[in-house]
């Protein structure tokens, strides 16, 4: 019997500090105190900038005045920011740090604007620099304008300044204090930019004068002279060339850089090279153990006893029950690891404008930033079983082992030996069959061992790819539950590398069985009523967000059943696309599934100008490219995310729509796999009508499950099998030779439920993932006659000096920016084109703006009054 393990309630009341947290995690409450900062940070520059000139006049009120004066309306302070802005002004002026304590209003307006999402800073390296510089600079000027503490009201490095350089001129010297402060001044420098080594190199070894010299060298004779190539022309890695430089000139010999470079260079550069060719040794790692196995016999006797025994005609069996991959916490980090691949290009040609574009940002664009408070969901969000491992039944073991054996020697079948590797829901029997013995025999016996074993349904796989041996699998008659929690926290899919990973289940060896999604690259799931298709696919939706970020990934969801998927609609402005006309993400309605299916076309043709613009082959080349700054964002150029459409219920489209749903799919399964659209497409019809060769041929991943009948087992799988599964999960994984057989994951409907919550409760984005605007080709020649230009929408003109200022003619624009619903941002549009201001719809383009400037914008207008 299964136990029902007691599933605990996962979702507990927040503590106090708990609820505090959360409010300082809020995204408003960020821009709140960043809003704050920047304000203040504009009061202190008022404040400090009015202390110059009012700040004699104020310092005898200051000064003396206690906190009642100060406190009244009528004080005499003459400070632009009152009172108590020529409080902080002296106090931080003269009683601190001098004039360098602008750099104070520096770092809390950078702060100000980080917490704002308005600039993208590392804060603590501003927090650094800024902190250096105050204490130097206030250092600096206390000690060169020592002399002027006495006479003036404004100290230039302030009290601190003027202590600190006292006390180092008792200590070293006025000699001492000037190199301190060259050396820290030259430190910081090297701190911004290691270029200041560069400089200071040159500096030093006096390389103006020897290039000076070496230019008129050159100038006489046509060549550099041998004595000045110094070493620092040496370990210059990239020298200065003309552009025009041909190939074979920008790339060297490696023997003439040998000769040039001194050997410490040489033996620097050879360890990097044996840094970079040195293999990833923890690869191993992944690799399961060995089986145990456990060699039993099972006619009654002993071990010992075995060999004795088999002379006798008795079968000895090897049951072999390898150990389950135990469950694992899943680390954040572990989530949202990704590998980079290091490119190293062989040779430098001549760079067209993208390869040339260097971004202004030095560091690699971060696609997660927009949500970087964004947290994975946690394990525990899924129900736990206690007995989902396998377990050996001995006595039911040994009636198989009696009646497989009996029933093949009562049609004259000799076996050698038989071996049992139990899983989840099936056991499967190896056996090895003596000489001469014809497996087609063996075949044809299928349906009188499954007679003889009063099971389900057995499958005979004769003979096991790669074994000289014969299958038979036969269903357990106590089936192990097994878990989503067990699958999704198993050290294999936490520390997967796969950029879409999809955990199915686990394999009759109780292995975890996954794939990659973006090599399949499409996948068509098939199954009668009941059998476990939904939960399926949930366990695929699931899988991939339990390990990609919301940048990263976006969903296209059509439900014609419309119960299905809406528990994902909570995470739409997380993890869905849809069309930008403000329905729901989730698409019930099959014209609008023609729309989104087209409207996805129109997203593929797009991406592929980008990626032949970008001079790359695929999503990830692209993406890599765009990370790195090496695309101009200002060309047009994104990162992309990976869209995956799910589809259920395939076969009620194609019976309501028909070619019109199946063109845009065939479309996008022949071309889309390159520029990262993937499609799962799932029915409970598995008919050839519904099936067609078209899909088959683009759809090379295939899942079944039981089905009622060999024809469709065929329609699916091109062989039979789906019709011998058991049920409840039971499947078979197709892609290539042979297919597996793998019992699904169960994640039942609460449990994505508690998920989606999670993700819902967090930060996402304004909308959700708009798909490009998609115009049918055949009913839009008419629609201008019916546009009424004398009732013109309130916000035309608006609409048009927006489109006028932007040059770009939008919908979704025009819809972001007024914050109006899809249709009548279209009727807008429709309206702006019959004026003559934008011109017609081009796909997935802006349409073309004919108003240059306000002037012609405003002469257009006067036209239609």
């Amino acid at each position: 019997m299964v136990k029902k393990s007691v599933t605990k309630d996962t979702v507990q009341s927040p503590t106090l500090f708990g609820k505090i947290a959360a409010i300082f995690k809020s995204e408003t409450i960020h821009f709140v105190i960043g809003l704050i900062l920047v304000i203040f940070s504009v009061y202190l520059l008022l404040a400090f900038s009015s202390f110059f000139f009012t700040g004699a006049a104020d310092q005898s009120i200051i000064d003396s005045g206690n906190a009642q004066e100060l406190a009244s309306a009528h004080n005499g302070v003459k400070n632009y920011a009152g009172s108590r802005g020529a409080q902080l002004a002296s106090y931080l002026i003269n009683d601190c740090f001098g004039v360098s304590s602008f750099f104070i209003l520096v770092f809390l307006a950078v702060a100000g604007l980080k917490l704002m999402r308005v600039r993208v800073v590392r804060l603590w390296k501003w927090f650094i620099g800024c902190a250096l510089l105050l204490v130097w600079f206030s250092i600096f000027f206390g000690f060169v304008f020592v002399d002027q503490y006495q006479d003036s009201f404004l100290y230039l490095g302030g009290m601190h300044g003027y202590n600190v350089s006292l006390w180092l001129e008792s200590q070293v010297g006025k000699p001492g204090v000037w190199l301190i402060l060259l050396a820290t001044a030259i430190c910081f420098l090297i701190y911004l930019s290691a270029r200041t080594i560069i400089w200071l190199r040159n500096l030093l070894s006096l390389s103006f004068l020897k290039r000076k010299q070496k230019e008129e060298a050159e100038l006489k004779e046509g060549e550099v002279p041998e004595e000045f190539t110094d070493s620092w022309t040496g370990k210059k890695k990239r020298t200065t060339e003309p552009k025009d430089a041909s190939v074979t000139e920008r790339k060297p010999s490696v023997a003439s850089k040998a000769e040039e470079q001194p050997e410490e260079l040489a033996r620097e550069e050879e360890a990097g090279q044996e840094d970079i060719a040195t293999p990833d040794l923890d690869v191993e790692e992944d690799k399961k153990p060995a089986a145990d196995e456990i060699v039993l016999d099972l006619g009654g006797g002993t071990t010992a006893a075995r060999s004795a025994k088999a002379n006798d005609g008795e079968v000895t069996m090897t049951i072999e029950t390898p150990p389950s991959d135990p469950v694992q916490p899943l680390s954040e980090s572990a989530s949202s690891k990704a590998e980079m691949a290091l490119r190293q290009p062989g040779f430098e040609v001549e760079a067209n404008e993208e390869e040339e574009y260097q971004g202004q940002e030095t560091e690699p664009y971060n696609p997660r930033l927009d949500l970087e408070n964004y947290h994975f969901p946690t394990i525990d969000l899924m129900k736990h079983y206690d007995d989902n491992g396998p377990t050996i039944d001995m006595v039911e073991q040994n009636a198989n082992k009696d009646k497989i054996v009996n029933t093949l020697r009562s049609f004259g079948i000799e076996i050698s030996s038989i071996k049992a590797t139990v899983g989840p829901t099936v056991t499967l029997y190896e056996i090895t069959p003596e000489q001469g013995v014809r497996i087609s025999k063996i075949r044809g016996l299928e349906d009188d061992i499954a007679l003889s074993l009063a099971a389900l349904g057995i499958r005979i796989i004769a003979p096991i790819p790669g074994k000289g041996t014969i299958g038979i699998e036969v269903p357990n008659s106590n089936p192990k539950i097994v878990s989503g929690q067990s699958i999704i926290g198993s050290k294999k899919f936490q520390e997967s590398t796969y950029e879409l990973p999809i955990a199915l289940g686990k394999t009759i060896t109780n292995e975890v069985f996954m794939v990659d999604l973006a090599k399949m690259p499409h996948v068509l799931v098939a199954g009668a009523t009941g059998q476990g298709k939904s939960v399926g696919l949930n366990a695929i939706i699931t899988s991939l967000l339990y390990k990609k970020h919301p940048a990263e990934l976006k969903f296209v969801l059509v439900d014609p059943k419309k119960v299905e998927f809406s528990i994902y609609s909570v995470i739409e402005h997380h993890f869905l696309a849809k069309l930008p006309d403000g329905g729901d993400a989730i698409i019930t309605d099959v014209t609008k599934v023609v729309q989104t299916l087209s409207s996805i076309c129109v997203e593929m043709d797009t991406r592929y100008d980008l990626l032949k613009a970008a001079h790359v082959r695929n999503i990830k080349e692209y993406n890599e490219k765009f990370i790195n700054r090496r695309l101009n964002p200002e060309k047009g150029h994104k990162y992309m995310p990976y869209i995956v459409v799910v589809i259920d219920e395939f076969g009620d489209l194609i019976m309501t729509a028909g070619k019109d749903v199946e063109l845009p799919i065939a479309r996008i399964a022949q071309l889309a796999r390159a520029v990262g659209i993937h499609m799962i497409i799932a029915t409970q019809r598995p008919t050839t009508n519904i099936i067609t060769g078209t899909i088959k041929a683009n759809f090379p991943a295939r899942i079944a499950f039981k089905v009622s009948a060999m024809v469709d087992s065929r329609t699916i799988l091109d062989r039979p099998g789906a019709n011998q599964l058991i049920g409840r999960g039971d499947m078979l994984f197709l892609q290539g030779a042979d297919p597996v057989r793998v019992q699904c994951a169960f994640i039942d409907t609460p449990e994505v439920v508690e998920i989606t919550k999670y993700i819902a409760r967090q930060q996402g984005y304004p909308t959700a993932f708009y798909l490009p605007e998609y115009v049918d080709e055949n009913g839009g020649g008419s629609d201008m006659e019916d546009v009424d230009m004398g009732r013109l929408d309130s916000l035309f003109e608006d609409a048009a000096r927006l489109i006028v200022i932007h040059q770009q003619g939008s919908t979704s624009l025009i819809q972001r920016k007024f914050s109006i619903g899809y249709n009548r941002a279209g009727r807008i549009m429709d309206q702006l084109e019959k004026a003559g201001i934008v011109g017609p719809a081009q796909g997935s383009k802006p349409r073309e703006v004919y108003c240059v400037d306000d002037n012609d914008l405003e002469m257009r207008l006067n036209n239609l009054q």
